[in-house]
């Protein structure tokens, strides 16, 4: 053997030709019986098989394949640019030749050392007579049969013929496989890797007799088994019975055979055969035979199977199909993943047959069928036959209740060809069926009985209503369909509609309206309406509609039929729609379109398309678009017919201008705006031709202009924006230097291109941040807080300013506001809307919501703090909002320094109120109450947690104290008021609450302080003093009246009879009030005042004319009669001593002047400028005041207490 090097000079002298990359020149010598083939698929200029011979071996003879005979050897050279081990392929053919009792070679074994650095192909063909088996005994290791390459290279395959690949199995080592049982023509192969040796393997052969597979089968009347053989390979079946055996070489039929011996010519007839069983059963109208569909028992087990049941039923009969194990339906295409398929095909009375398939464990256990039934099962080899019962009965009768509503027509038709299922309606005698069509025009309870159990399948239903608005109104009404109505049942629900022949009909669509499609399609929710109006001429369908569409409203005229179509197997869920009556119209009909926002494409027909639309008849469509948006119209598809009178047209109108009349080829409207409405118009057509159809598109696109802006953050140091949509119009568009976003972000120190699409200001956010560091508190100067100015290009207005402020560890952020004081946001206390500035701790945890002139004067938060100012029109430019200053830490959370006012009440509430505390944090009021005031606290609102650990205290602090006034814990009852003389400190902490928050709201007020003991002496003297005055007073009253008292006095009257003050006769007439009575009169006293003043006198002399009854005067009456006694009625006992009574006009007094007549003339007047002694004398000249003094009129009033009372 001579290598590449060795080789290199012949391939000089020889293979000029090649460019050889590798090459290799052996001697060869096969063994007897052996062809050895070498070959290569690559051309002669790539790769050659060349015998070298001749002296100095200067001959050779090169060819793509070369066979060598057997034992002659011979001196390749094999020369190939790709690797020799791929270039070439090496077949070693043998032939096993044997006779009906041996075989020769007996011992089978490869040629080892032959090509060994190729990839080899061993191959044995065995050649036997007929009916001759040939046994191969696998020396060495056994095999087992695979479907995946060797991994030891080592691979073994069998097949039946050179010719027949399909029969081919694998087979590797380590396998349990002693012995091939083969036939003439089979084929043994063994392919090796290079290298591989193999001494070790080989084949003992023998041969004998064929001895097929026999089988003992017993077949009855009512069964037929057919036994079919592929074409290959060879083999036949016989029957032995008779004096000679029966055989078929490719099909054998059996049917009524008991012990029938069958024998195959094969080795596996299972694999060559297949079996085809077919039985009947009988059934009458209640029973079935045989009442399975089995097999047992089945010795074609291991054969591939086809069952077949014929079922023969009687008319008027159910056949129903029980499956234990269930069965899953599949379409015609489908097949079940473990071969075992049923088809179920059922021939009706027409002859048509339905066939449906079925695989096994599913949830159909139960088939109800009609009419003869054919039941096929395809088992696969070994496989389990599921068995099935069979069961008849007489053909139920399917029995429903049906109430149609008023002005409902039901019309039942049957759309089969059965013969035997009718449709009746009642019961007992009174019962009418009908072959084909029933009506129900009864609004009552009608019962409707089907003669077969599924009459959904043969039967549909029309459901009709009638509403005619020539005579009542329909303006308004709801047109629903009747959902409870055959739910199972092919539907259509129509409505026959009417109106007055020079007005239309109405019909409004809720949202999102209606989609016209093709008038031959159906909506893919399988819910498809139609629209029908009644011309002279005949019907047009206006169009055919679907859920969600364009279109809002459709407009009639005078008479036509909405219609609903929904299928059986669909649950009804129809639209319901507004009828109303539309004005007078000439248009056949017209539609009310509402365009959508954004770019989309709408088709519309004519009606009747794609047939004729009517002759000389007009159709409107009108269009609202969106604003800014683009319409364009594209005809689509249209026929124009051959017009006798008038002309084809088209006309487009907008609100207020004049249409444009465009005939259906010119160009129609493209890139306009605003609504418009659009009219077809027909002429009077040569029917005989093709008439007008039109189909056509509107196209719309968004017309708006994008706003652009160019945001330059980098002269803004550490300023950041955030765009984001907060509204619900789905076709505001942002982007951000090109690219669409929702939320749009501008880094601090960058530049960006921003663009602003149909976004309405209130729908887009726009916020700003900053971040203000402090690494030194020392050197850290106090900042403040303003908003810069932003791009005025931006087209929505700034909603928020946030500045973040980092303070350095342990630190303190400190806020105040440059115009004096905070205000915290709190109930009675609100911030307005102008300007809010919202205050966080670093995590985000809110301190509240603050703004100016207040009580607070100065915040403090541990650690990082962020201030979001925001305003309800808050300006680009901005104002000054707080002045930040960094200090040492603090002990607590937050502090605030709060100054209250005298005038107004103070609330001081905990962060984040009314929502509770950071769990363990505390926060402290520094309040200052100011000199000569005292500070009333009242703790207004507290909601306390269930702690987990620590827990919460609110503590009250006078400053220049130690102790404490109030210490609380969440377990405690807490005082609720407190007053607190000077400035103090209020601290409030929280624990780590298990369940609930901590929260308060504190009201101060502020009041003067007073001297209490000096104001408690002071009201005790003059207690004391008016009581030494009363005292004597009484005493001195007491005194003068008991000395008058025993006095008694009296008047003598020149005329008349004589009384004595202790005469009885003269009668109490004013029990009630005693303003009469006197004790005793000093006259010097009662009127002496008034006498040196004569205007007063002269002044009053006329006004007051007349007697008056509360006056002291001389009696003027008469003197020559007896003086009437006066009788009043008294509701009280008299008393015990008399007054007398004087004219004034006999006293030495001046008379009283008179009161004018009016209501002060009653008895019931007082005049209150009379002091409150004994003579109720006048005490100055002011104006009258008047009390009733009358005993009848004060009745209900209490008695006047006396003096003597006292």
């Amino acid at each position: 053997m001579w290598l590449c090097a060795t080789c290199a000079l012949l391939g000089l002298l020889f293979f000029t030709v090649f460019d050889s990359s590798e090459c290799l020149q052996t001697a060869v010598r096969p063994d007897k019986g052996s062809t050895v083939t070498v070959s290569t698929e690559l051309s002669l200029d790539q790769c050659a098989v060349c015998t070298v011979s001749g002296v100095n071996d200067t001959q050779t003879s090169c060819h793509s394949s070369l066979a060598l005979v057997p034992e002659e050897e011979v001196k390749l050279l094999l020369n190939c640019s790709q690797p020799l081990e791929q270039g070439y392929t090496v077949t070693i053919a043998s032939i096993i030749e044997c006779t009906k009792d041996a075989c020769s070679p007996t011992t089978v074994q490869p040629q080892p050392s032959i090509l060994t650095e190729f990839s080899r192909t061993f191959t044995w063909e065995l050649k036997a007579p007929e009916k001759t088996v040939v046994g191969l005994d696998i020396l060495g290791d056994g095999l087992m049969e695979t479907a995946q390459p060797c991994s030891n290279g080592f691979q073994f395959s069998v097949t039946t013929s050179k010719t027949n690949t399909n029969g081919r199995t694998e087979y590797c080592q380590g396998g349990s496989v002693t012995r091939l049982d083969l036939l003439n023509a089979a084929v043994v192969s063994l392919q090796v890797k290079p290298q591989a040796k193999v001494d070790s393997v080989g084949f003992q052969a023998s041969a004998g007799p064929l001895k097929g597979r026999t089988m003992v089968i017993t077949v009855d009347s009512s069964t037929t088994v057919v036994l079919s053989r592929d074409e290959e390979p060879e083999c036949e079946v016989c029957s032995v019975g008779g004096a000679t055996p029966d055989c078929s070489p490719s099909e054998k039929t059996l049917t009524n055979v008991e012990k029938l011996s069958l024998e195959f010519g094969c080795l596996k007839p299972q694999d060559v055969y297949s079996v085809k069983t077919k039985k009947i059963i009988e059934c009458t109208q209640i029973s079935c035979t045989p009442a399975a569909g089995e097999v047992e028992p089945d010795p074609f087990k291991d054969f591939k199977r086809s069952l077949t049941w014929d079922i023969t039923v009687p008319e008027r009969t159910v056949l129903t199909l029980d499956f234990p194990g269930g069965l899953k339906e599949i379409s015609a295409a489908e097949t079940c993943e473990d071969s075992h398929q049923y088809s179920v095909s059922t021939t009706k009375s027409d002859g048509n047959t339905q066939t449906t398939r079925y695989c096994k464990s599913g949830t159909v256990a139960s088939l109800d069928l009609l009419g003869a039934t054919t039941v096929t099962v395809e088992v696969p080899k070994d496989g389990e036959l599921g068995p099935f019962n069979v069961k008849a009965a007489p053909r139920g009768n399917r029995m429903m209740s049906v109430v149609p509503d008023p002005n409902t027509i039901i019309t039942i038709s049957r759309v089969t060809t059965e013969p035997d299922c009718s449709v009746c309606k009642n019961k007992g005698p009174k019962q009418e069926c009908k072959p084909s069509v029933l009506t129900l025009k009864e609004p009552g309870d009608t019962t409707v009985e089907f003669t077969c159990p599924q009459p959904q399948d043969f039967f549909t239903v029309e459901i009709n209503r009638e509403i005619d608005c020539t005579e009542a109104a329909c303006s308004g009404n709801i047109v629903q369909a009747e959902s409870s109505l055959f739910p199972d049942f092919n539907r259509t629900f129509t409505w026959d509609l009417k109106v007055v022949a020079t007005k239309a009909f109405q019909l409004d669509f809720p949202e999102p309206g209606m989609r016209q499609i093709p008038n031959e399609e159906t909506c893919p929710d399988e819910h498809t309406y139609s629209l029908v109006t009644y011309l002279r001429k005949g019907p047009a369908t206006i169009g055919t509609f679907c859920k969600g569409g364009t279109v809002t409203t459709v407009l009639a005229r005078y008479k036509g039929r909405m219609s609903l179509q929904v299928p059986g197997d669909r649950k009804l869920d129809p639209i319901d729609f507004k009828l109303n009556v539309g004005p007078e119209t000439s248009m056949v009909a017209i539609v009310k379109v509402n365009l959508p926002r954004g770019a989309s494409e709408t088709n519309f027909i004519s009606a009747n398309y794609p047939r004729d639309f009517p002759d000389e008849q007009q159709m409107q469509w009108d269009f609202t678009v969106p604003g800014m948006h683009n319409y364009t119209m594209h005809i689509t598809d249209h026929t124009a017919p051959e017009c006798l009178n008038n002309e084809v047209e088209v006309v487009y109108q907008k609100e207020g201008k004049k249409g444009t009349k465009v005939s259906l080829t010119d160009p129609q409207p493209q890139h306009q705006q605003g609504n418009f409405n659009m009219v077809l118009k027909n002429c009077e057509t040569n029917q005989t031709l093709e008439g007008l159809s039109l189909n056509y598109r509107v196209s719309v696109m968004r017309s708006g202009h994008p706003v652009l802006c160019a945001v330059d953050l980098t002269k803004h140091t550490g300023v950041s924006l955030q765009i984001e949509k907060v509204g619900s119009d789905p076709y505001c568009e942002m982007s951000i230097n090109s690219k669409v976003e929702k939320k749009i972000t501008v880094a601090a120190g960058t530049k960006a291109s921003l663009s602003f699409l149909d976004c309405p200001n209130e729908d887009v956010r726009l916020t700003a941040s900053t971040v203000i560091e402090c690494q030194n508190v020392t050197s850290c100067p106090t900042t403040l807080l303003t908003v810069p100015k932003l791009e005025s290009c931006l087209p929505m207005p700034l909603h928020s300013f946030t500045w973040h402020l980092s303070a350095p560890q342990d630190r303190t952020v400190e806020l105040e506001s440059p115009t004096g004081s905070l205000r915290q946001s709190l109930p009675g206390q609100e911030c307005d809307k102008s300007i809010s500035l919202h205050v966080a701790e670093g995590d985000g945890f809110p301190v509240g919501d603050f703004c100016a002139q207040g009580m607070i004067q100065k915040v403090q938060v541990q650690g990082n703090v962020s201030v979001t100012a925001t305003g309800r029109d808050f300006s680009k430019t901005g104002g000054q909002f707080l002045n930040v200053s960094y200090s040492q830490d603090i002990p607590e959370s937050i502090i605030y320094r709060v100054s209250p006012k005298e005038l107004s009440p103070t609330l001081l509430a905990t962060p984040n109120w009314p929502l509770g505390m950071k769990p363990m944090s505390t926060v402290a009021w520094i309040v200052t109450v100011p000199s000569g005031y005292e500070a009333h606290v009242h703790f207004v609102n507290i909601s306390q947690p269930k702690c987990k650990d620590r827990h919460t205290s609110i503590k009250v602090r006078m400053l220049e104290a130690e102790e404490e006034m109030m210490s609380r814990r969440e377990d405690e009852q807490a005082e609720d008021k407190l007053t607190v003389p000077q400035s103090f400190y209020l601290n409030m902490s929280n624990c780590i609450p298990e369940e609930g928050e901590f929260a308060a709201l504190t009201k101060i007020v502020l009041q003067k302080k007073s001297n209490l003991l000096a104001i408690l002496l002071g009201i005790a003297g003059a207690i004391l003093l008016l009581l030494l005055v009363l005292g004597l007073y009484c005493f001195i009253t007491k005194k003068k009246k008991q000395d008058k008292m025993n006095i008694e006095s009296s008047i003598y009257m020149g005329k008349g009879n004589m009384f004595r003050p202790s005469d009885r006769h003269f009668t109490k007439t004013r029990s009630d009030n005693e303003s009469h009575v006197y004790d005793s009169i000093d006259e010097s006293r009662v009127y002496g005042h008034l006498l040196g003043d004569v205007s007063y006198v002269d002044s009053m002399q006329d006004h007051y004319n007349g007697v008056q009854t509360d006056s002291y005067k001389t009696f003027t009456g008469p003197t020559d009669a007896q003086l009437p006694v006066i009788k009043e009625p008294d509701h009280e006992p008299e008393m015990d001593q008399f007054n007398s009574f004087l004219d004034p006009s006999q006293s030495f007094l001046p008379p009283r002047p008179r009161t004018p007549i009016s209501r002060q003339d009653s008895i019931g007047f007082e005049d209150r400028r009379m002091v409150d002694n004994e003579l109720y004398t006048f005490k100055s000249t002011g104006d009258i005041t008047t009390f009733r003094l009358s005993a009848v009129d004060m009745d209900s009033q209490p008695p006047i207490i006396l003096e003597d009372s006292l």
